[in-house]
Order: structure tokens, then C-alpha cells, then sequence
């Protein structure tokens, strides 16, 4: 690859779980992402960088062409309505699922639901789909509270081991999608930069089946 490339990431648990399939791709940061305080970090190959941005803001990066490709949550991407991406790979890794939760005996409200979340749009289209008019609260941190206290009859958030809402008295109560996180690229990159940008998923593809094997 002679064309530079940059990937956008957000630090954390997906910039954690990337790092191992970028090392299988024969690419590694020439500084520890988790103690440097640069947002732009160089690799061990010349033609390849990093930028950290915060998650939701990695579809936009890499849409708009600051970064020619990006990791993100497919949460993330379910939320984001721009145009300009293609969504090559699954990577398998940060693996979640996002579902409607609230107390499992809730008597049904005589008004619209009132749901809380920050996920607004994938919300609206689940219960669209089942012709279900709700009220969204949009929050953005302690999802779990607003059942509590009376703001939401229910939440849609994503859902790991469900302990956090085992301990608020809260469950699953429907399935909305499962999440992982995926290679998203720039449209006029993969145009421009073809052998470049195909040459790097191939490699992160070639990882991510390896780590697949590994794991079965």
C-alpha cells in the first residue's frame, strides 16, 4: 500500500478489541493509545494513521473523508443517517445486543408509551414496524433511572450480561438487533484509493477469520 490511509477509532472497549485484528493486519500504533493524549497516532506503517474521535462521531469522520476508513458499533451506524458509507466487514468484536427494557409486570399506560434513550431513530423504527406509536425521551447516561423514577414506562439500550438491569429491577423485554462493530468506508476512498483500501480489509477480513477459527 503506498497510499496513506487513515482509520478512525474511538477509544475504549472497541479501540481495545480493534487493536488485536490491526496487529493480524501488520499494523500497530508506534505509541500506546491508551496512555498518549494525541489524536492523531502514527503506526508502524508509514502509509497507515489513526485518528481517535468519539464513537458516534466516527460514521461522520469517515463519511465526509477525514478518515478513509472507521470502526464502529453497528448501534452507532443504525443511528447515523448519511449515505456515504459502504460496511464491508463485521468484525465481530464489542458484541452487544440492543433491546426495549422495563419491569417485567408494568401495567400498560393509557397513553402512548413513553420510551428513554439516546438510540431515537433505531427506536422509532422498531415500534413503527410493529404499529406502535411510543413517545421518545431522548436521555443520554443512567438509562436505567428513568423507569425508576417515573420519566419512561420503558428503555431501549444496549444489553451485555443484563446484570445493570437485574440490579434496577429492570429485563429484556424485546430484541431489537444484534450489535457488534464494523469496518465502514469512504465511498470516494474505496474510488480513489482502491488497491489501498482493499488491500487493508482483506487483511482485517483474514483476522477476523482467524479469530473466528481460534475461538470455535
Amino acid at each position: 500500500m503506498n497510499e496513506t490511509l487513515t482509520l478512525a477509532l474511538s477509544k475504549g472497549r472497541i479501540f481495545k478489541e480493534t487493536l488485536p485484528l490491526l496487529a493480524a493486519a501488520g499494523i500497530r500504533p508506534t505509541e500506546d493509545p491508551a496512555t498518549s493524549r494525541k489524536l492523531i497516532l502514527a503506526t508502524n506503517q508509514p502509509q497507515v494513521k489513526l485518528v481517535v474521535v468519539r464513537a458516534t462521531d466516527v460514521p461522520t469522520y469517515v463519511e465526509h473523508g477525514a478518515a478513509d476508513l472507521g470502526v464502529a458499533g453497528k448501534d452507532v451506524l443504525m443511528e447515523h443517517e448519511g449515505d456515504n458509507l459502504y460496511e464491508p466487514l463485521d468484525l465481530g468484536i464489542a458484541r452487544c445486543r440492543m433491546m426495549v427494557a422495563g419491569r417485567p409486570d408494568q401495567p400498560v399506560p393509557g397513553r402512548r408509551r413513553r420510551i428513554a434513550t439516546k438510540y431515537v431513530h433505531s427506536t422509532r423504527r422498531h415500534f413503527a414496524a410493529k404499529g406502535e406509536q411510543v413517545e421518545i425521551i431522548k436521555l443520554y447516561g443512567s438509562m436505567e433511572l428513568a423507569p425508576l423514577v417515573g420519566l419512561a414506562d420503558a428503555i431501549v439500550d444496549l444489553v451485555d450480561t443484563g446484570n445493570t438491569l437485574r440490579a434496577n429491577g429492570l429485563e429484556p423485554l424485546e430484541h431489537i438487533a444484534d450489535i457488534s462493530s464494523r469496518l465502514v468506508v469512504n465511498k470516494a476512498s474505496l474510488k480513489i484509493k482502491t488497491a489501498a483500501v482493499q488491500a487493508l480489509v482483506a487483511k482485517l477480513e483474514a483476522a477476523v477469520e482467524e479469530t473466528r477459527a481460534c475461538s470455535d
